[in-house]
């Protein structure tokens, strides 16, 4: 069956839409459903560990948010708003930039505390900047940045964003949105998982602010997939295979953790590598590496929700929305989690 964007559309009550996270990590609700058959069961995330058998291996996506977005003003006094999609190295950006008039080539913005960029050109949606200083491009964001909350969660950023839209294991700086999945975890919980003889191995893929820009054609084949940097070290290949030789599943932590590794299994194997990948997964994808995911609720109509509903059958996927919804699950980056295993 060939689908539609249509056909991923749901009504969510806006009260769903977690607009801060809970208290505690691990305090989260967890469907949990079976890929193949679709029976699910209402458990809750402290339940995960009590899901893993002993050869398993969870992969986890290392990447580290950082605080992408920044207010500041054109030289005319206007007010400009960017969010940097990407740092390209310690000087230049590329980020998109709100403002009454898009600012033109080679006009500055200056930023608190007396940081100043130049906007060196524009390609589509994204502008090129170039950040004046002695400092680097992630020093200065670490100093005036704010945490990037998605656009669905209504608040300004505060203080405990900045630790709690960031999983305890992050480590590579550069995602602009974070791997959601992995906030659910603490590090005792990590603990408990290694205690199991449960294996962790870590990818990293910097989430791009493109994962929550909406599918704009009806026609999956047309739409054009945002990229994102990926990297899968030798050791988590090794990893990989030394858990299904003993039979266990690889169970990726989050929707990225799933393109990086699918990315890197293109060929038909896995293979260790880095790089950009605009990998896009719809129902009829025949997954080469993932056995099982941990994953967020996702929006109507998104990439992430086609992925996994390519994953397990899409009418299971789709009926475990509705069920999630009538059970008053928590929607999106700081709501409840969704396991799909068999």
């Amino acid at each position: 069956m060939n689908y539609a964007k249509s056909d991923f559309n749901y009504l969510l009550p806006e009260h769903l839409i977690a607009q801060k996270p809970l208290a505690d990590r691990v305090a989260s609700r967890l469907l949990c459903m079976s890929k193949s058959t679709g029976v699910i069961t209402d458990q809750n995330f402290v339940d995960f560990v009590d899901l893993l058998n002993e050869n398993d291996l969870l992969i986890l996506n290392d990447t580290k948010v950082i605080p992408a977005r920044l207010f500041g003003k054109k030289q005319t006094g206007g007010k400009v708003e960017l969010l940097i999609e990407r740092v390209i190295d310690a000087e230049y950006a590329v980020a998109h930039i709100r403002a009454s008039k898009s600012p033109k080539a080679n006009s500055l913005i200056m930023l608190d505390n007396g940081f100043v960029c130049e906007v060196i050109g524009r390609d589509y949606d994204l502008f090129k900047l170039r950040f004046k200083g002695p400092q680097s491009v992630l020093e200065i964001l670490e100093q005036v940045g704010h945490i990037p909350l998605p656009p669905y969660i209504t608040r300004a950023d505060d203080a405990d964003d900045f630790t709690r839209y960031q999983t305890v294991f992050a480590k590579q700086p550069g995602a602009v949105a974070a791997p959601t999945a992995g906030l659910h975890f603490d590090q005792a919980t990590i603990n408990k998982i290694a205690q199991k003889g449960v294996s962790k191995a870590f990818v990293t893929l910097h989430v791009g602010s493109g994962t929550f820009q909406p599918v704009r054609v009806d026609d999956l084949s047309e739409h054009i997939m945002h990229k994102e940097f990926y990297a899968v070290t030798q050791s988590t290949v090794d990893a990989i295979q030394r858990a299904k030789a003993k039979g266990g599943r690889v169970i990726a932590i989050g929707t990225t953790a799933v393109r990086a590794l699918e990315s890197a299994s293109r060929s038909g194997q896995l293979e260790a590598g880095l790089g950009d990948t605009d990998l896009f997964i719809t129902p009829g994808y025949r997954f080469k590496t993932v056995d099982a995911m941990l994953t967020n609720f996702h929006l109507p109509e998104s990439t992430l929700l086609m992925l996994i509903s390519a994953f397990s059958k899409y009418e299971h996927v789709m009926q475990a929305y509705q069920h999630a919804i009538k059970q008053q699950y928590r929607f999106f980056s700081y709501g409840d989690a969704m396991f799909l295993f068999d």
